[in-house]
């Protein structure tokens, strides 16, 4: 089973963060950033500081005490109103500790910009809506690791002369370096160049399990995104980085940065542990702060090997050889060769834990459940390779039938399960059609328990009320892939809908009215933990690039200044926009990669930003009908141009009707909602072609038939 949430998170030791001239007595001195949590929402109108798509959910949170319904206005610029309505009540909302009311205007598809929604007297931050509204985030999300990169000069042209520096970790004085790093004592009597790769987050350190499920997500990204024929966006050319223009997609050439690093942390043949990948690399002691990469003068350690670390590393090298082979077959070959070394060292080496007291000068990643490593690094060397041993691998798994693949609390570095999951719904592979089909009714599971949890609060967010730990920003962006995912398998809009909503959660709909993605809204973070972006320490450094993700609300208080600025605050509300909390405020590349992923999919054209054409007819006929119950036939036909595969089909009952048996499709509730889903032999509706499947059901005196049907998301005439 996957470790508890809250221990699996933490990485930093308050007394040992923070050095020299900043700390005193084990606290931070320098100046802090405003007070209380709440003082950074300047509005009870709570929405995405950004905007909204023309053809997305549009919906607002207001804070009130009010338990009517309150009238709502969105207004432009000039305050001409365009749409008009009435907000929902939702009462005491329990993760913000608010009491709290939702305004949906999202049956408005217009565009411009500085739009305004008013409710009761008080007005929005301004927002925009249109098409493009992501395109810049898209960008500025993966700069981030282009801005983290180790061992190579950040050149001024790509990112401004604020955020140029030389590289770091070269050996270049006073630098150690990473070129030829030693072992700690009794791990290693040799050394090995680890150059490259990305700094993982506030500090320099670099750590195998947490590059390798961000340089996974970088390159899923790019696979989901080529499967829906809208790579174009992420092709080459297309990034601030210093390999465009080489006919290889910049997102590639940036995973390849990190993909490098991985495989050289890969312990060589001949040496003891041969094939298994080495922990983490980082300074022997914590980092001062600030200091940027090239000043750092401490000698620098290699930690004993891990089989997590390992099964990282063959999980990514196994997708990079499938992903990168029409770029680059060297390369693949390469990357294929070190996941095939480090999945057999792996198994012989299964217990090789990273110690949780190995935590001086960098966070020790300790993880004893491994279990959904192997299964994950299974999947993606068969569906790169195709090969029976790593069939078997998957499906002789635990992890394969397990309902807690996908976690209450996401996806993460210590849970990877889910990856593997994702990989084998969306890649082809020789998994029986059964098997593949319940693979994807897992994504499907998972991602319809996100969208039941942001139904039951007041600000859509996906988490638990106790799932807001140490990087709980990087949970809801992950939270929204599987959401993504679910829409891509299933066609259902709703899915959309539900990731986008993530969205608007990281730009401002929250407890406190910020956005967490640095330069992003009008009230934004600015001061996340970090060692070299860390203007609220030196005025001569910048604050963070935009596009930077802060870890998020914590409950836990890990840090002193959240201990002391935070204390009783509401789960969804322990945060601060201050350098010193890092355990509320770091970044982290774990974080950023599922942003980039996020920011990739939103910025895709779904559409023109007009009501879908019908591409679908239902007819619904009562067969029979007595004093409690009745039976009917429901009959969809596809009107559109191409074949529905695997459909769902979705109305509401006017009369709180309940379906209790279904032959032909499978029906479930959700409230007043039934929604039938095809059985494994008619899945597929080809152009103006029928299906039809049975119900009966239950009424308590009246059975009027449904009006409105949806199939795939799609409304049917």
């Amino acid at each position: 089973m996957p470790p508890t949430p809250l221990l699996r998170h933490p990485r930093r030791l308050a007394a040992t963060l923070l050095t020299g001239s900043f700390l005193v007595g084990g606290l931070l001195t320098a100046p802090t950033a405003a007070a209380a949590p709440s003082a950074a929402a300047t509005t009870a109108v709570r929405v995405n500081q950004v905007g909204y798509l023309p053809d997305g959910p549009k919906r607002a949170t207001v804070v009130t005490t009010a338990t009517q319904s309150l009238t709502w206005q969105l207004r432009d610029a000039s305050g001409t109103a365009f749409a008009s309505g009435a907000t929902v009540p939702r009462g005491a909302d329990a993760p913000s500790g608010q009491s709290v009311q939702v305004a949906d205007f999202s049956s408005y598809r217009g565009s411009g910009s500085g739009y305004v929604l008013t409710v009761d007297g008080s007005g929005s931050v301004p927002f925009d809506i249109r098409a493009n509204l992501y395109d810049a985030l898209r960008s500025d999300a993966m700069a981030f690791f282009y801005h983290q990169r180790s061992g190579i000069p950040i050149d001024a042209s790509l990112v401004g002369s604020a955020y140029a520096r030389p590289a770091g970790h070269l050996g270049v004085a006073p630098n150690k370096g990473d070129t030829s790093v030693p072992c700690q004592a009794t791990v290693c009597d040799y050394s090995r160049d680890v150059r490259g790769g990305w700094y993982d987050a506030g500090d320099h350190g670099k750590y195998v399990v947490n590059g390798g499920i961000s340089t996974w997500l970088m390159v899923n990204s790019f696979e989901r995104a080529k499967r829906a024929g809208k790579d174009t966006a992420l092709g080459d050319s297309t990034l601030r980085i210093p390999e465009r223009d080489n006919g290889v997609p910049d997102v590639l050439d940036e995973a390849r940065w990190e993909l490098d690093f991985l495989m050289r942390m890969q312990v060589p043949e001949g040496k003891p542990y041969a094939g298994m990948a080495f922990h983490k690399i980082h300074d022997a002691a914590w980092t001062g702060m600030p200091t940027r990469p090239e000043q750092d003068a401490q000698p620098r350690e290699l930690h004993r090997p891990s089989t997590a670390a390992t099964l990282n590393l063959a999980a990514a090298a196994a997708q990079c050889a499938r992903v990168f082979r029409p770029y680059d077959a060297a390369f693949a070959d390469r990357c294929l060769s070190a996941a095939r070394r480090a999945w057999t060292a792996a198994r012989a080496n299964p217990t090789l834990y990273a110690p949780d007291s190995d935590s001086t000068g960098g966070g020790a990643y300790g993880d004893t459940q491994v279990g959904d490593e192997f299964y994950w690094a299974a999947a993606e060397l068969y569906a790169t390779t195709g090969e029976s041993g790593y069939r078997d691998a998957v499906t002789g798994s635990s992890w394969h039938t397990s309902p807690t693949a996908f976690s209450a609390y996401g996806f993460g570095w210590a849970d990877t399960a889910a990856l593997g999951r994702l990989t084998l719904a969306t890649v082809p592979s020789g998994l029986p059609a059964a098997d593949r089909d319940r693979v994807r009714a897992s994504v499907t599971t998972a991602a319809d328990g996100y969208l039941s949890r942001m139904a039951a609060q007041g600000y859509a967010v996906p988490v638990p009320a106790d799932g807001y730990f140490w990087g709980s920003n990087g949970e809801v962006a992950g939270d929204a892939i599987v959401l993504a995912v679910a829409g891509e398998l299933t066609g259902n809009e709703r899915y959309r809908t539900g990731a986008l909503e993530t969205m608007d959660y990281l730009l401002g709909r929250n407890a406190i009215g910020q956005s967490y993605i640095s330069g992003y809204g009008e009230t934004s973070s600015r001061n996340q933990h970090h060692r070299f972006w860390a203007h609220q320490l030196d005025a001569t450094l910048p604050n963070p690039p935009a596009g930077s993700l802060a870890g998020g609300p914590n409950s836990a208080l890990q840090d002193p200044v959240a201990q002391e600025k935070l204390a009783g605050c509401a789960p969804a509300a322990c945060y601060i926009d201050d350098i010193g909390s890092y355990s509320t405020n770091e970044v982290a590349i774990n974080w950023n990669a599922p942003l980039a992923w996020l920011a990739a999919y939103a910025a895709e054209r779904t559409s023109t930003g007009e009501p879908p054409t019908g591409a679908c007819t239902v007819t619904y006929k009562t067969d029979s009908f007595w004093n409690t119950g009745f039976t009917a036939t429901v009959t969809a036909k596809n009107t559109g141009p191409t074949a529905v595969d695997g459909w769902q089909l979705s109305w509401i009952y006017p009369a709180g009707q309940r379906v209790t048996n279904a032959w032909n499709a499978t029906v479930a509730h959700n409230g007043t909602t039934a929604v039938a889903r095809n059985a494994d032999w008619n899945r597929t509706i080809e152009p103006g072609a029928t299906v039809s499947f049975g119900i009966q059901g239950t009424h308590s005196g009246t059975n009027p038939s449904p009006t409105a049907f949806t199939l795939n998301g799609n409304a049917c005439a």
